[in-house]
């Protein structure tokens, strides 16, 4: 009985340390993610995203599907963004203007949470 004790004893801190490695999320990401643009191509966000999204694509190990929807002053690629799945594929670039005003200007639209403002750091 003392040695299954003292067995218990020495493989605990093992298992505590193990735990939280098995706990662990998906590696992030597993399919291309879709990054949209509300401005038209050619222009400065444009000029400047793109390389942007193919370094995003080299250091994630996967595509970065870039799509420009220009127009509605960014309310298109915002509906866009906002009817996607929640799963952190779908990425938009902006500021955080478009988002408010599809919050106040579109009130008969019901986005739910996908205007939650969660800028990727």
């Amino acid at each position: 009985m003392r040695l299954l004790a003292c067995a218990f004893l020495v493989l605990l801190p093992a298992l505590l340390a193990a735990g939280p490695g098995l706990a662990q999320a998906p590696k992030y990401p597993t399919k291309v993610v879709r990054w949209v643009v509300p401005f038209a191509a050619g222009g400065g966000t444009d000029v400047v995203a793109r390389p942007i999204a193919l370094a995003m694509g080299d250091a994630m190990g996967q595509p970065v599907a870039y799509d420009n929807r220009g127009g509605g002053n960014g309310m298109i690629a915002g509906e866009i963004v906002a009817r996607a799945a929640p799963d952190g594929y779908t990425l938009l670039v902006g500021s955080p203007r478009v988002p408010n005003i599809m919050k106040r200007a579109m009130r008969c639209h019901d986005f739910g949470s996908g205007l939650e403002e969660s800028p990727a750091a």
